[in-house]
């Protein structure tokens, strides 16, 4: 049930090297599913429940920005699954002739603003960002959430001032829960999966910018079989459930 850090994802891109592969020598089998971030908890879950049902199956989650995830993809990185936060980078994938079959939608989700508990800055909307006593973090342009703020910021003629761009949704989060910016822009699923860490302020120009969460199981795979479970678990009753634990919304 590890989660693949950078230097880890490292040692898998040179397998060989690393004197690793999927199921030499104890008999395992490994899964490399590459995740969005904001699917952490609801893809965390996932694999639990999908290594009880496969004996001798890990499950590895690597989970970045759907932009990273598609570049490692395409430059040859061990994959089996990818479900990506949004179309575009999974068409990057589609395009390289990376996939299996057709990728098919799960899931979807909306922005929200991320503040500490209380609310201490009183926010009350997405034109609030702009205020000059603010700081202000939200994701990189290429990152799914960050293109979902571009389209916000385009509905609505706001145009934020960031005090930094991060690579993925829960970097963003990370900073308003540690105090180190007054609000973020995240998905409602973060939030939720937060907790009492931090607070929501919704605003009725997120529906300008939904998300469409794509799934499919790649042409590469290691473990193609495996691949195609994970999908279908994903896809099926067990996938919807645990994403609507967390706030995701359906196709």
């Amino acid at each position: 049930m590890r989660k693949l850090l950078p230097s880890a994802l490292a040692c898998l891109l040179l397998a060989s090297a690393c004197g690793t592969s999927s199921g030499e020598g104890d008999g395992n089998r490994t899964l490399n599913v590459f995740a969005a971030a904001s699917l952490s908890e609801a893809f965390g879950a996932l694999e639990k429940r999908f290594e009880a049902q496969h004996e001798g199956v890990d499950v590895r989650l690597n989970l970045a920005g759907s932009s990273q995830l598609a570049s490692q993809i395409n430059e040859g990185a061990p994959a089996d699954v990818f479900a990506s936060a949004n179309e575009k980078n999974m068409d990057k994938v589609v395009d390289a002739g990376g996939v299996d079959g057709r990728p098919e939608t799960f899931a979807t989700n909306e922005l929200t603003i991320a503040v500490a508990p209380g609310n201490p800055k009183g926010i009350e909307g997405f034109a609030d960002l702009a205020r000059e006593d603010l700081t202000v973090v939200v994701c990189a342009a290429q990152v799914p959430c960050g293109s979902a703020t571009e389209e916000v910021e385009q509905a609505t003629g706001v145009t934020l001032a960031p005090a930094s761009e991060e690579q993925d949704v829960k970097a963003v989060l990370n900073k308003v829960r540690l105090g180190e910016a007054d609000a973020g822009l995240v998905y409602v699923t973060d939030v939720t999966s937060a907790g009492d860490k931090v607070e929501s302020v919704e605003f009725p120009e997120s529906e300008q910018a939904v998300n469409d969460y794509p799934i499919a199981a790649l042409s590469a795979a290691g473990e193609p079989e495996l691949a195609r479970q994970f999908r279908d678990l994903v896809l099926g009753e067990a996938g919807r459930e645990e994403l609507a634990r967390v706030g995701f919304g359906t196709p």
